[in-house]
């Protein structure tokens, strides 16, 4: 009979120690270290058989190896695509994670559904009939998407070897487990060995893997930080599950950048992909109201318009407020003082709130003019003209500060319709015959003037 081993991983960082103590030495943290079973056999492949050659890597100069790029795979999703920079990685792993009921089995169930290649969607938590009654809703005829209801490692593998897919769906890497490791699944242990199987796998046939990651109540993917670094791309399904949009980020991509946001729609019949996010982010109304500017903003290689909302009111109680929703607080209170110090508005006893409209964050410094404009508004109680929005970093000295791509951020604008656009006079525009007014300004006070 096989001696039973055990071992200490912190819960946090998933370091592992030959005892317990109190404080995991790797990341400081406290209480976090627990005892699992370990058996370590060996060997071990992902190979059901175990008769797959080992490949051997032999060292090359830097001038031999072939940079080509290699031909991503397309889903029908653009949003998808855009996020992970220009479609899927042969050979990688993405992790995406998100609360509970936000759509994450949804999102890549979907992608499934319409690849116009074999794929395979292994769930853990759902049966087949299950996965079914979803998939009726979305995309009913599909003959190339497989449903595998299993859990441990060494069967998907022996699945994979008599389907062939060109893809694989893990729904979700907290309910795996492989033999090889005796502790439990969802354990650290486990978790850390079903995700080296599987990346020893892409690796060596060269196809992409998708899992889906639970997350802890801080909002974190559940388990220990190493697989976050072991995973190609890290991806986050945001959203609150009151409101009907989605957005999707990466906070880690080895193969393209993290500053792509893919925004969704969530519908009866599935995910539904926007394309032009301004539709949701601008608000419809039948008449002009004062606190209300656009903004025109960059997300990515991707320019939103915006709509920002201020609210400027006498104090009621002794303290005023100060509150920004999808806005650094800090940068409003910077640029109130740049209002009073610079133009003489007196908001010393005044509450001040501010939103942005859509439910995202912006950290975007060039929706700073929208801002100013937004807040001189209410303070005026006087709506701003129709169709008008701003483009502009605002500076301590009250200057009007040139903000990076101001070309695409105009012709975004143009696109949408509106007919005036504020930005510094220091922005080099390089397009010819713009049909928007262009004004350029270079203090806030020439903003008072233009705009009262």
């Amino acid at each position: 009979m096989t001696k039973v081993k055990t071992s200490f991983f912190c819960q946090n960082c998933g370091n592992q120690y030959p005892k317990w103590q109190g404080q995991c030495t790797a990341c400081k943290s406290w209480n976090t270290i627990v005892e699992e079973l370990v058996q370590k056999p060996d060997k071990k492949d992902w190979k059901v058989n175990g008769t797959s050659k080992q490949r051997t890597s032999k060292p090359l100069t830097i001038k031999d190896i072939d940079a080509s790029q290699e031909a991503r795979l397309k889903t029908s999703d653009s949003e998808f695509n855009r996020v992970l920079g220009g479609g899927i990685v042969p050979g990688s792993l993405v992790l995406l994670g998100g609360e509970p009921g936000i759509g994450k089995s949804t999102l890549l169930l979907q992608i499934a559904l319409k690849l116009p290649f074999r794929t395979l969607y292994v769930s853990g938590e759902e049966s087949q009939k299950q996965i079914k009654m979803r998939a009726l809703r979305i995309f009913p005829e599909n003959d190339n998407c497989f449903v595998l209801a299993e859990t441990k490692t060494q069967n998907i593998f022996k699945q994979i070897e008599s389907i062939a897919p060109e893809i694989v769906i893990i729904d979700s890497i907290q309910t795996l487990h492989s033999d090889h490791i005796e502790s439990s699944a969802g354990s650290i242990s486990q978790i850390k060995e079903s995700t080296s199987e599987l990346i020893k796998f892409a690796k060596e046939t060269n196809i992409p893997v998708l899992l889906i990651g639970h997350i802890t109540k801080d909002g974190h993917i559940a388990g220990p930080k190493i697989l976050e670094h072991m995973v190609d791309t890290v991806l986050q399904f945001e959203g609150d599950r009151n409101h009907v949009f989605r957005i999707l980020r990466a906070h880690k991509n080895r193969f393209g950048s993290t500053n792509e946001i893919g925004i969704y729609e969530m519908m009866g019949s599935g995910l539904r992909e926007v394309s032009n996010p301004s539709e949701i982010l601008i608000s419809k109304k039948d008449s002009n109201l004062s606190g209300n500017a656009i903004a025109v903003t960059l997300e990515g290689i991707r320019p939103l318009l915006i709509e920002v909302q201020a609210l400027v009111s006498s104090a009621v109680y002794g303290t005023p407020q100060r509150s920004a929703t999808g806005f650094n607080a800090k940068r409003l209170n910077m640029l109130l003082a740049v209002l009073e110090k610079r133009a003489g508005f007196k908001l010393g006893m005044k509450d001040v709130f501010l939103n942005i409209t859509g439910g995202i964050n912006v950290d975007d410094p060039a929706i700073d003019l929208a801002v100013m404009a937004a807040i001189l508004s209410s303070n005026e109680d006087e709506a701003l003209q129709e169709r008008i929005c701003f483009a502009g970093e605002i500076g301590l000295s009250g200057e009007i500060r040139p903000v990076q791509r101001i070309d695409q951020r105009i012709s975004e604008a143009e696109k949408l319709g509106f007919t005036t656009i504020y930005v510094s006079k220091f922005n080099k525009i390089s397009l010819k015959n713009p049909k928007i007014n262009i004004r350029m300004i270079s203090k806030i006070e020439d903003l008072l003037q233009e705009l009262f």
